[in-house]
């Protein structure tokens, strides 16, 4: 299975419950010029380390970043009204299928919570649905796309990582030293993230 890691809280825990159900993974880290990459880069491979997870593969593509700009990309636009980074979920699920269909890999998992909150389009299991659809068909290849903490809030989230011990993630969409506390990220996870 192909784990989509950012090296925050979300995608770690999906990783070590993919550990615990003794699953092989192929974890990815995408650079897509997200402003907060090396402190999030830095964070995966800590937290990997830490829980004795595979070391993740990094995939360049920083320049869709720098030609569809948004506040995750671009320091000069709002961090959070300008947010919506399209086609950000799809490229990933694209990616890691890609890369899957070489390792041999049948499953890729990413780490979208309950859509009940969801802020954006491609955060739903509609979009999943779709998404392993448009794979399929472009692969000639099953891949199954899982979202597999889609039936949690973030506060069930931050107490099952609690739980299960997950910590030292960041997932600050500034990349700054200390978490800004007002990105859209950081509002998800105060009070105890």
């Amino acid at each position: 299975m192909v784990t989509l890691v950012s090296g925050g809280l979300d995608s770690t825990l999906m990783a070590v419950m993919a550990k615990e159900e003794g699953i092989l993974q192929y974890p990815l880290f995408i650079d897509y010029g997200q402003i907060n990459r090396d402190k999030e880069w830095s964070a995966c491979l800590l937290v990997h380390e830490k829980n004795r997870l595979p070391k993740p593969s990094i995939m360049d593509l920083k320049g869709f970043g720098a030609l569809v700009p948004s506040g995750l990309t671009d320091s000069t636009l709002r961090v959070n009204e300008d947010a919506f980074l399209p086609n950000r979920n799809l490229l990933f699920l694209m990616v890691g299928s890609s890369y899957a269909y070489i390792k041999g890999a049948k499953v890729v998992s990413i780490g979208l919570l309950s859509e009940e909150f969801h802020i954006f389009p491609d955060q739903t299991k509609t979009f999943i649905l779709k998404a392993q659809e448009v794979i399929r068909l472009s692969l000639g290849y099953q891949i199954t796309v899982i979202a597999p903490l889609m039936d949690f809030s973030k506060q069930e989230i931050m107490a099952l990582a609690k739980d299960k011990g997950v910590f030292g993630t960041y997932s600050c969409h500034l990349g700054g030293e200390i978490p800004c506390g007002t990105c859209i990220s950081c509002m998800e996870t105060k009070g105890g993230g």
